[in-house]
């Protein structure tokens, strides 16, 4: 079986805690991004005695589903509404559906908007646009 070494750490990472660089290369997530997550509260570590991250087993899944749910346009104080719903399946009630549609009409109604927009500019460009004949 052939595994890249991203797969293959993210085989080992399921099982091992790891620190911070490991889950950076593990998720391709970077550190910075990492942090930034954790002040969030959307993610845990322990600190060893030199002050190092040390990421608990099950964090990559938790990073990539962050990164997901960041992928569908859902801000970290909506992700950190969500997540716990979505990490744990007792939890899930319909208001994680109704928050999720929620969301999805918000980005529905951006697109809509930036359709009309494009459209607006689209007709800019022709009205606007130097023709050989008219140059």
């Amino acid at each position: 079986m052939d595994v890249s070494f991203k797969g293959f750490a993210q085989l080992v990472a399921r099982e091992t805690s790891m620190r911070i660089g490991d889950l950076s290369a593990a998720t391709g997530a970077s550190a910075r991004s990492l942090r930034y997550y954790e002040e969030q509260g959307l993610l845990s570590s322990t600190r060893t005695g030199g002050g190092q991250r040390i990421y608990p087993p099950g964090a990559v899944e938790r990073v990539t589903l962050i990164q997901s749910l960041l992928a569908a346009g859902l801000n970290s104080v909506t992700i950190a509404d969500v997540l716990p719903c979505i990490s744990d399946a007792s939890l899930r009630t319909p208001w994680l559906a109704g928050r999720l549609r929620g969301e999805l009409d918000r980005v529905s109604a951006q697109i809509e908007s930036l359709n009309q927009t494009r459209d607006i500019l689209a007709g800019l460009v022709d009205q606007y646009s130097v023709t050989p004949a008219s140059a």
